[in-house]
């Protein structure tokens, strides 16, 4: 077996909690979901003097190394974000952190920026003549100090060779995912996801270009039946899915099981039907080479005329312009 894949994050006073808590739990997750025999990630917090640092929040982070600790044995580096709110949100930059990623970045297979940790790695010429995003409140100031930098707030994260780049705060989780599918193949990265309950995949585009892998759930109503339905739904997308034929599988009238997914799930069964082929044909878009007729019925919405309609009711976009943007 091969040895662990070694993540570092750095981590600054004031930082936000997720910017470093968020990747660090889902290379965990994948870890654990892994198992023995397949090499996982060990995770470790670099703080500039190896001391404790508190978070925007007001949680302490402890440190396992000092910065000046991190050498050419790591092979991801995360660099996290920290911003000051006042009247205007700008990030936080320090000279001596500077010159440690002018002197870190060469030794390091994979480097990326959280949130705001854009603008670090732009301050070290990291970034010079690439693309990169931040979060989208201090994304003008990185354009404006940075120019040599195309600077694109809107995708969830941006990927240039080694270098990433990601959104702001919850991003890093995309971001991360993003990393165990490179390391590990998709089905990894779909499990860690499962696992976490969260989303299979945000390609990018911000929030609007995402569908949940599940919808939340009345914490009221134990619903495993509609639970399992919903899992049985995602293995069987080419079926007949119509309100009918799901209310049959559970034996119950059309009226109270719609009357029972909606209240389990804050959605009609329509709804979410949708939505699930709907991520299955952006992936499809994204990581395969299918003609638009093979994702249509691959996904199950049969018909590209259908697909164009998904599409542009809930993204605003077309399929082949997603795919440009995003395969």
């Amino acid at each position: 077996m091969q040895s662990p894949h070694r993540v570092v994050i750095a981590a600054f006073p004031g930082v936000e909690l997720l910017n470093v808590t968020g990747p660090a739990e889902v290379f965990s997750v994948a870890t654990r979901v892994a198992g023995t025999g397949r090499s996982g990630y060990t995770v470790r917090i670099a703080t500039a003097g190896g001391e404790p640092v508190v978070t925007a929040g007001g949680i302490r982070l402890m440190a396992d190394l000092t910065l000046d600790e991190v050498h050419g044995d790591v092979d991801t580096l995360l660099v996290s974000g920290v911003r000051v709110d006042g009247h205007e949100v700008e990030p936080v930059l320090d000279g001596g952190t500077i010159d440690w990623l002018r002197r870190a970045a060469p030794g390091t297979h994979r480097l990326a920026s959280v949130c705001s940790g854009a603008h670090l790695l732009a301050a070290a010429g990291l970034l010079d003549g690439l693309s990169a995003t931040t979060h989208w409140r201090t994304a003008a100031r990185l354009a404006s100090d940075h120019p040599q930098v195309t600077v694109d707030p809107d995708p969830i994260f941006i990927r240039e060779g080694r270098l990433w780049t990601c959104a702001g705060i919850a991003a890093g989780m995309d971001m991360a995912l993003a990393m165990v599918t490179e390391d590990h193949g998709p089905g990894l990265a779909l499990a860690t996801a499962r696992t976490m309950v969260t989303y299979v995949k945000r390609a990018g585009g911000q929030s609007q270009f995402s569908v949940p892998l599940t919808v939340p759930a009345d914490p009221g109503d134990p619903g495993d039946r509609i639970d399992e339905l919903r899992m049985w739904i995602g293995d069987h997308l080419t079926e007949d899915l119509s309100a009918e034929a799901l209310a049959g599988r559970l034996h119950l009238s059309v009226r109270h099981f719609s009357r029972l997914f909606s209240r389990r799930t804050a959605t009609t069964p329509a709804a979410y039907v949708e939505s699930v082929r709907l991520e299955a044909a952006r992936r499809l878009l994204q990581d395969s080479g299918h003609s638009l007729p093979e994702v249509a019925a691959l996904s199950g919405l049969g018909s590209v005329e259908s697909l164009h309609r998904s599409f542009r009711r809930r993204l605003g976009t077309t399929p082949a312009e997603y795919r440009r943007r995003f395969h």
